[in-house]
């Protein structure tokens, strides 16, 4: 009689269950192989056992639980699921792991032990997991890792999955391995979807043939292409870019780079600025044009070289550098300028070319003809060859070909000039100041001779096939003719005016660069593009916010004598610090004007 009493009242039980469960959408108890209750347990409260067929299977709002052992506190909608347990929603979510408890009445679950959620793009693996039914938010905090096919592994000490979004939060030594790179970061939205990754904080990626830095950066796992901003830096091989954005294809072994760009080569020892550049890693080749520079850093005197397109080509041992549209070159005891500059660093030939469309007898031809300073001497003709000893960086041998003129400005007079013209000009340097000077055919002469006292003896003018000149102090010390046609000298009140310039006579010494600020003064006005920021960081929801405190205290309401069992197991709210940028040493380079739009 006790025993069908006992019975009987486990079936009135299952009933009320069945038959309220729509109703009111309590827990549903789909099977059980052994149910009973004990006195070790809490009053009311029931115990499941499976049996050889199959699990306990409980079903709540679409949610399935199976388990091999339940404790079911039915007043309080309470599920305790030990051993083997599988939570499974829809058919997309699954959940496993050794302990589970869930409350019917808030829909938040805790599991423990060897946990694993899987979704369709990635599998999560955890010790502690919460689970928030009615926001679709999955939360750890005693580290995790994430395993998506494609884009690697991903491990974190805190984490969040927010299903409706299918989004993935980590904080906190996050760390995605892939089998080409390995990212750090502190924050990581990953959407696991379509592989996309955004980074916060000071972060690094780090490949068999490069390393990026960055402190705000989108990186997408699938194609392997990234967009960087804040401190951003790209090293691969001996090169370092740095930019205010950088955008970078690893497939392509390809960077671009926006605004305040430096790229630094340091086995080349040199230096290239500008507001956009582009970097081809397998081709050895770097772009950069918007008040391009590049500085070629020696022991004792670097030089600088802009134009408004740079373009450097090969490795250290056969590198050129092209430099085109208003190019200019300085350094302190030389400077030139031209349509294009062209310098090959194996042999050291710089050679300054007039633009090819532009013919001799073009009405603008004189003003574009490449010029040469040195000290000062000003050389100008149709095509500029300066050579350079490449061991000792000096200067060794100047070629001017067409119309070579060799000017300087005699410092005692008014409007003086010793000139110098001829269709060919050759000249030879000692310690970067030039000594040696042969004028070759056709060669003429305007000279301001004067004695030790520096007096004006007269105006030498004369005309031979070659002229051959000593300098000293850089002044002119001996002249000599070869095939002298004619030549005077005349006082100079019988000079006449119009005399004193050789036909072709172009001064201009006002085109000088003096100082690298100079190279810019005939620039445009820089007008920066404004780089569209990637959003800043949003820090995440806590996991017990205020409606599942409202849900918490919701459910203990209809059990007030008894510990409320939806408190269980909650953990406590992250505290996330405040993201702090990294100093990056910045490469001290001479100052340029600009005129940059806030951004």
């Amino acid at each position: 009689m006790s025993s069908f009493k006992s019975s009987l009242f486990f079936a009135v039980i299952l009933f009320s269950v069945f038959s309220f469960s729509q109703e009111k959408q309590r827990i549903t108890v789909e099977y059980s192989g052994n149910t009973s209750s004990s006195p070790d347990i809490e009053e009311g409260a029931l115990v499941f056992l499976r049996d050889a067929s199959q699990q306990v299977h409980f079903v709540h709002k679409g949610v399935n639980l199976w388990c091999d052992k339940a404790i079911y506190y039915q007043d309080q909608e309470y599920i305790e699921a030990f051993s083997n347990v599988v939570m499974k929603q829809g058919d997309s979510i699954n959940m496993v792991a050794k302990y589970v408890e869930y409350s019917g009445k808030t829909e938040l679950a805790f599991a423990q032990g060897e946990v694993v959620l899987t979704e369709p793009q990635s599998v999560l693996t955890t010790d502690k997991l919460y689970f928030d039914r009615t926001r679709q938010l999955a939360y750890y905090n005693t580290k995790g890792k994430v395993v998506r096919d494609t884009s690697g592994t991903i491990t974190s000490q805190i984490g969040r999955y927010y299903m409706n979004a299918k989004k993935y939060q980590f904080t906190k030594d996050v760390v995605l391995v892939n089998p080409d790179y390995t990212l750090n970061t502190e924050r990581l939205d990953f959407f696991p979807d379509n592989g996309h990754a955004y980074l916060f904080g000071p972060s690094t990626i780090i490949g068999e043939t490069s390393k990026i830095y960055t402190e705000r950066g989108f990186y997408d796992t699938n194609a392997n292409v990234g967009h960087f901003q804040r401190n951003a830096k790209v090293d691969y091989d001996s090169r370092t870019i740095t930019g205010d954005s950088i955008y970078f294809d690893r497939n392509r072994s390809f960077a671009s780079a926006s605004n305040n760009i430096t790229v630094t080569d340091t086995i080349n020892n040199s230096i290239v600025k500008g507001h956009y550049a582009e970097v081809w890693r397998d081709k050895d080749s770097v772009f950069i044009t918007k008040r391009a520079l590049a500085i070629t850093v020696q022991e004792k005197d670097s030089v600088y070289l802009h134009a408004d397109t740079l373009m450097m080509t090969g490795k250290e041992n056969n590198r050129i550098t092209r430099a085109y549209y208003n190019a200019k070159l300085y350094k302190s005891d030389l400077a030139g300028k031209a349509d294009s500059i062209h310098v090959n660093h194996k042999t050291g030939l710089t050679q300054l070319i007039n633009l090819a469309r532009y013919s001799s007898t073009d009405a603008f031809a004189t003003a574009r003809k490449p010029v040469l300073w040195n000290l000062g001497n000003q050389m100008t003709g149709d095509t500029i060859h300066l050579i350079s000893n490449v061991e000792t960086e000096k200067l060794d041998s100047l070629k001017v070909f067409n119309n070579a003129f060799l000017v300087s400005k005699d410092t005692l007079s008014d409007d003086g000039f010793n000139q110098i013209k001829g269709q060919r000009l050759i000249g030879l340097f000692r310690d970067n100041e030039i000594y040696n000077v042969d004028i070759i055919k056709n060669a003429e002469t305007i000279r301001y001779m004067r004695n030790d006292a520096n007096e004006l003896i007269g105006i030498q003018k004369s005309k031979s096939g070659s002229i051959n000149i000593q300098i000293i102090d850089q002044a002119i010390d001996e002249v000599r003719f070869i095939n002298q046609i004619d030549g005077n000298i005349f006082p100079e009140a019988d000079f006449p005016r119009s005399s004193k310039r050789l036909r072709g006579f172009d001064w201009r010494g006002e085109e000088r660069p003096l100082s690298v600020d100079d190279l810019f003064k005939d620039d445009p006005p820089l007008v920066l593009p404004k780089i569209t920021g990637l959003q800043d960081y949003v820090p995440p929801e806590d996991f017990i916010d205020d409606s599942v405190i409202e849900r918490i205290e919701e459910a203990g309401k209809a059990t007030p004598n008894k510990p409320n069992k939806a408190a269980r197991n909650l953990p406590a709210n992250d505290t996330i610090p405040t993201l702090k940028p990294n100093q990056v040493k910045k490469v001290k380079i001479p100052k340029e004007k600009k005129e940059k739009e806030d951004q």
